[in-house]
């Protein structure tokens, strides 16, 4: 009888439908990798594409390119689809030959021609060029977006250009515009910049390259197109120059894009300007401020504190005291974020 009693729960349990158990939802994972106040970033979505942004410096015998091959290695892909260079500056596309002489890279999106009036410009892009000829090269507009499948990479700006019309849910007034003074206009390759949204759910990070002021301020007044983000990679490597046309981070978009945490891609020396880290810092709503490098310029005063910073020795020459440590940020769909310091392993997470 208990056999039969066995028999009979096991033949009901087997007409019962099955559930499926939800899995988690996978990250989307961001390496803000040190070239020593250059750019590169590299974003792997769920579905393991993965889109690098800049390829840092071309000298220190391959430096660069092997601090990207290190995370690509971390983040477990063995290739890279897509490389956005923003502008044609040595420390975002200088490093593009000895990266792609070393890694598989499907294809590559820009703004198109040089147009800055400079012999290093002139030969970074004959480089660049020269590496593109062999790949497919992709020229992209504002309004543009980068095919992905795990997530949605808009082009904000290109060529000195921006979107004209708002993003869903953006388009409110920017009461801050009335206070920013009108700067001279930009003719070098940073005002030129491809600025990039990346979308994950409910997560928004955004990357602007060295975008000076008139450009900057051209998304966000008199109304802010963007909207809010939540993780905001600091423009231009903590720039701010009062008064110059090369001026990044005017107060009227740091605060429009309000962000929940900001990193900046600062050198030892290079970037980390005092002004350009209080505007970001003292941002309403900002919970942290991560950096790749000690700031010497910045002093105590104005750096974060070491927990947040990647590399805490002052470096000159790539000095042996530096080990070209990464942030990294890995976002839920939620919204939920964890930002990862790879020198000591300090993590945090930042939810809605």
């Amino acid at each position: 009888m208990r056999r039969l009693s066995f028999i009979f729960v096991w033949f009901a349990c087997l007409c019962l439908p099955i559930v499926p158990v939800a899995l988690a939802a996978k990250s989307l994972e961001i390496y803000l990798i040190d070239v020593e106040g250059g750019q590169s970033t590299l974003i792997v979505d769920p579905q393991g594409e993965s889109l690098l942004i800049d390829t840092g410096w071309d000298d220190f015998n391959g430096r660069d390119a092997s601090r990207i091959l290190a995370a690509a290695k971390a983040a477990g892909i063995d290739h890279i689809d897509d490389v956005v260079i923003t502008h044609y500056h040595s420390d975002h596309v200088g490093g593009v030959p000895q990266l792609a002489s070393r890694i598989k890279i499907g294809a590559f999106f820009d703004h198109g021609p040089n147009m800055e009036d400079s012999k290093e410009t002139r030969a970074n892009y004959a480089a660049y060029e020269k590496v593109t000829a062999q790949s497919k090269r992709v020229v992209v507009k504002p309004g543009d977006q980068i095919p992905f499948q795990g997530m949605r990479v808009q082009v904000l700006t290109a060529a000195g250009n921006e979107i004209t019309a708002p993003l869903p849910g953006a388009g409110q007034p920017n009461s801050l515009c009335a206070s920013e003074p009108e700067l001279p206009a930009d003719p070098s390759e940073n005002a030129r910049s491809v600025g990039v949204l990346i979308t994950y759910g409910k997560f928004r990070f955004i990357d602007l390259g060295d975008l000076t002021n008139r450009k900057e301020l051209g998304l966000v007044c008199p109304n802010n197109l963007i909207g809010t983000v939540d993780l905001y990679l600091v423009t231009h490597h903590g720039t701010a120059h009062p008064g110059s046309g090369d001026s990044s981070n005017a107060r009227a978009i740091v605060e429009a894009l309000h962000p929940r945490v900001a990193v900046m891609n600062n050198g030892a020396i290079k970037g980390g300007n005092p002004m350009a880290w209080e505007i970001v810092h003292d941002s309403p709503g900002l919970e942290d401020l991560w950096q790749l490098h000690y700031s010497v310029a910045g002093g105590k005063q104005h750096n974060a504190a070491d927990t947040f910073i990647a590399n805490v020795g002052v470096n000159y020459d790539n000095a042996p005291d530096d080990a070209g440590n990464y942030i990294k940020a890995s976002a839920l769909p939620d919204g939920t974020f964890t930002v990862t310091n790879s020198r000591n392993n300090y993590s945090k997470t930042y939810t809605k």
